[in-house]
């Protein structure tokens, strides 16, 4: 009789990619696979015992798979929680007579009220560090006459400030959140601190409102009033109000900002502020997939300048970014230029250098690691110095690529391997049991092997002369890295019909008599086959979808 399948079999299976089938299939595409597999598998068709069991057991996983598909509930249920979501109970989703559209209309409720849940658990915590660093004795030099001074012969290069701050968000409800943040920074011996705390409620869908309060060692309380709103699909405004209470008196403040889109990646605003530090500005943002650009006139007490800035980003795996800026007023003009770049799944690492009169040259790093940020003022000179300017370039690239190729590249490696043997362990006795299913089915599909490839060397078909399944090493300089293929000729000539062999886009471990031989790890298929008497080779990636046979894998002899 047919054995049960265990939870862990049915959470491990796609069932498309099980019978080979595109996720829009049709049903007379799920039956015309579901019936194939039954002729290949059916225990009646197996008189020996064990191969009986095997293709008892690949018989009920086809028949599961196909009872989900086939069915418009189940299906729907399946394609939006996976396998999962079919033994749910207790829930809306699991009535009869709902649609697929409501059935995906109450896992969008469901999820959420998930998401509320799991928002009152997070606190998001966020840091900032900052520690200011003095080496213009670098650079700027005493006088001779001063040399003789003890300690004098070495630059000195102190940490002249520090800042610190810290925050944390507790959901209350589903619409208030509260904020309690705080701050401690010194400067030249002097410092101090703050804590504030702030309420946040969420009125409408168009709008928020929060009141904030706060107090310190160098300020007295704080009271603040902050006012967000949508004014319409494509304009919004923010009002800050606040009230600093000190020893001379009462000051007020009161910030406004209007903003509109003027396209789908262009931002306008205005802002006036009122208070200790008057001023009005305008700017424009542009924001794309490859650019960020931004122009800003400020008219103001004591400040007023101009500013522009383009930052380009690069499309790689590294997420790099080059950016310049030019901002010139009051104060004086200053010249900035960087980059910053991804080292590692939550790490971006960037450096700026600042040009301008009167500043001199500073150089900016800054690390952000998840929700924190390490940010590394160091000021090399109050002058012009071509020299400043040069080291403050070139040294932090010879010591980013001294790093990456010494430290961060050999670390990450060393993470990707320790997390791929993990993972490797982890699924170990679920890889093995694929393996046997896999062998199983091999030895299954011998008999309509023979008989396919008997039928296409007939009319001078598709025959599948070798193929292999896993990871290809070609390259080079990866020549210590171990080839793990599976062979898998029997399993797609098993697939093939009517001289023709289609894979739908899905991961090939999940088809008859395939396995998963480097989880973790990238995968192709590598088919050399034969049609109209002409070797043809082709190679896909793992998800790629692949029809042969085709003019463009055929293999040129002429040579």
């Amino acid at each position: 009789m047919a054995t049960a399948l265990s939870e862990e079999e049915l959470d491990n299976e796609d069932y498309y990619s099980l019978l080979n089938v595109r996720r829009e299939a049709s049903s007379e595409e799920l039956k015309a696979a579901y019936r194939r597999l039954c002729m290949l598998y059916h225990p009646d068709k197996h008189r020996d015992p064990e191969l009986k069991s095997q293709a008892e057991r690949l018989f009920n996983l086809v028949h599961q798979a196909y009872e989900v598909l086939s069915d418009p509930q189940t299906r729907a249920i399946y394609d939006i929680y996976g396998k999962r979501g079919l033994e749910m109970e207790g829930w809306e989703v699991v009535e009869r007579r709902r649609t697929p559209a409501e059935i995906r209309e109450e896992f969008e409720r469901l999820q959420r009220e998930r998401e509320e849940r799991r928002l009152q658990q997070r606190t998001n915590p966020k840091g900032t560090i900052s520690v200011g660093i003095d080496a213009t004795d670098l650079f700027d030099r005493y006088e001779e006459e001063y040399e003789d001074v003890s300690g004098s012969g070495f630059p000195q290069i102190e940490i002249n400030k520090m800042h610190i701050s810290q925050s944390i968000e507790a959901p209350l409800t589903a619409t208030d959140t509260a904020i309690l943040s705080g701050s401690l920074s010194t400067q030249n011996g002097n410092g101090g601190g703050s804590i504030n705390f702030a309420l946040r409620r969420v009125t409408s869908a168009k709008g928020w409102g929060e009141l904030e309060f706060g107090a310190g060692d160098l300020q007295g309380p704080l009271f603040g009033l902050k006012l967000f709103r949508n004014l319409t699909p494509r304009c919004f405004v923010t009002t800050n109000c606040a009230l600093q209470f000190s020893s001379r008196g009462i000051r007020p403040g009161l910030t406004t900002v209007l903003a509109r889109n003027l396209d789908k990646n262009t931002v306008g605003y205005l802002q006036w502020r009122w208070g200790i530090q008057s001023a009005m500005n305008t700017s424009i943002v542009r924001d794309t997939k490859t650019s960020h650009f931004t122009v800003a006139l400020q008219l103001g007490i004591p400040h007023s300048f101009a500013l522009i800035s383009y930052q380009h980003k690069f499309q790689d795996d590294d997420q790099t970014r080059v950016k310049g800026s030019l901002k010139a007023g009051f104060f004086g003009t200053v010249v900035e230029y960087g980059a910053e770049r991804k080292i590692s799944r939550h790490s971006v690492l960037g450096a700026t250098v600042s040009v301008g009169v009167p500043q001199g040259v500073s150089l900016k790093v800054k690390l952000n690691r998840a929700s924190q940020t390490y940010f590394f003022p160091i000021h090399l000179t109050d002058q012009l110095l071509p020299s400043a300017v040069f080291y403050a370039t070139v040294g932090p690239l010879v010591v980013y690529f001294a790093l990456h190729r010494l430290v961060i590249k050999p670390y990450l490696r060393a993470q990707k391997e320790k997390e791929l043997e993990k993972q490797r362990e982890s699924t170990a006795t679920d890889i093995l049991q694929k393996k046997q299913e896999a062998e199983a089915a091999v030895r299954l599909m011998q008999e309509s092997v023979r008989r396919i490839i008997e039928a296409e060397e007939s009319r001078m078909g598709l025959i599948i002369v070798n193929a292999w399944y896993g990871k290809f090493v070609n390259d080079k300089s990866k020549k210590s890295e171990k080839v793990k293929v599976i062979d898998v000729t029997v399993p797609l000539q098993c697939l093939v019909k009517d001289s023709k062999l289609i894979l739908t886009e899905a991961s090939k471990a999940g088809l008859p008599g395939f396995y998963d031989p480097c989880v973790g790890e990238e995968k192709n298929l590598k088919v050399l086959y034969q049609f109209r008497g002409v070797l043809h080779q082709v190679m896909a990636l793992d998800n790629e979808a692949l029809r042969i046979p085709k003019q463009s894998h055929r293999i040129d002899t002429d040579g």
